[in-house]
């Protein structure tokens, strides 16, 4: 029995399901989901997030062929085991199922899988076609997420990695998120937009808006509903995020060899207690204060020398007016 209802997962969803494409998901997950490790609830969140996002809902089970100058490439496309000719391959191959199975190859990897893990599947790479028929159609997704090793990713709640996995990329990353909040919520018992009661109850802040912080929360809640799962080190207790760093503002020294009175420095010495405080340093912190200082003190003895020198000049002149008065006298 599959950790995950259809009823949970029409809740999740964000717009109507197709009935019978997630029925196909669920037959899957209940029959082959704990032999690929997909019974735990916080892998699970993971897994529908991903797969809702990719199919809208499970309205889509295979690509809409326009066909786009993009699609026409795909006629061509070795990389994936299409013939270099343009003979058809890209519209034979294309993407099928809610994970969008994609070229020859993966359609031949497909079958291979399957056979390896003992089922008796068509040859997906002579009817491609197969693939939407049951119970195939449900099993796509599990290939796609065991031949990424995506449930190590899931175990770290690392939602980025696993895009990046699925898509090459982080296109939608946002309708990610916000699925990866809805489904874990209704898996925790909470109606499927009401992240201020899950914030509420978690003592974090209720603001509505799931971060990674509220992420952090709900990955760790998930874990704790598979006994056990907490205590194994491949299971992160809170998910990867990715940090990003505050930038520290620096102030380049100033150049030494400027005049000190071009400097813009402005002299402030530290203040404790109210008063200027001591051994500090703050007042002679670079040489260029230094310098400025002894050259104030220069200009200070060079100034009293020549009122000393002034004062010498009066007692000359005062002395000499006394002594032609005595010998006038």
């Amino acid at each position: 029995m599959s950790a995950i209802t259809a009823q949970q997962v029409r809740a999740a969803a964000k717009g109507r399901v197709n009935e019978s494409n997630l029925a196909s998901v669920l037959v899957a997950l209940d029959k082959y989901g704990e032999r690929f490790g997909m019974d735990r609830p916080h892998r699970l969140a993971q897994y529908f997030a991903q797969l809702m996002h990719e199919s809208g809902d499970f309205r889509y089970d295979r690509e809409i062929w326009g066909a786009t100058p993009a699609q026409q490439r795909y006629d061509t496309r070795t990389d994936l085991g299409n013939t270099p000719e343009k003979d058809g391959d890209g519209y034979l191959y294309r993407g099928r199922t809610g994970m969008q199975l994609t070229g020859k190859d993966n359609y031949q990897q497909f079958r291979d899988w399957c056979r390896a893990a003992g089922l008796d599947c068509p040859d997906f790479g002579k009817d491609p076609d197969a693939v939407n028929t049951d119970l195939w159609e449900g099993l796509v997704p599990l290939f796609y997420w065991d031949t990424r090793d995506l449930n190590r990713w899931a175990d770290e709640g690392d939602a980025e990695t696993i895009t990046k996995k699925i898509n090459g990329g982080k296109n939608g990353l946002a309708d990610r998120f916000d699925r990866l909040a809805r489904t874990p919520l209704v898996l925790l018992r909470y109606r499927a937009d009401n992240v201020l009661q899950f914030q509420a109850d978690q003592r974090l802040q209720v603001d509505g808006d799931v971060g990674p912080k509220t992420r952090a929360a709900m990955h760790t809640a998930l874990v704790a509903l598979t006994p056990g799962e907490a205590g194994r080190p491949e299971v992160k207790a809170t998910p990867v995020t990715e940090e990003k760093p505050v930038p520290v503002p620096v102030t380049p020294p100033p150049s030494l060899g400027a005049p000190w009175w071009k400097s813009k420095e402005v002299i402030t010495p530290s203040v404790i207690g109210g008063k200027a405080g001591r051994g500090d340093g703050a007042m002679f912190s670079t040489p260029r204060l230094i310098v400025a200082a002894a050259a104030r003190a220069i200009v200070a003895a060079v100034v009293a020398w020549i009122y000393r020198q002034g004062g010498d000049d009066v007692r000359t002149s005062i002395e000499r007016q006394n002594n032609e008065a005595g010998r006038t006298a």
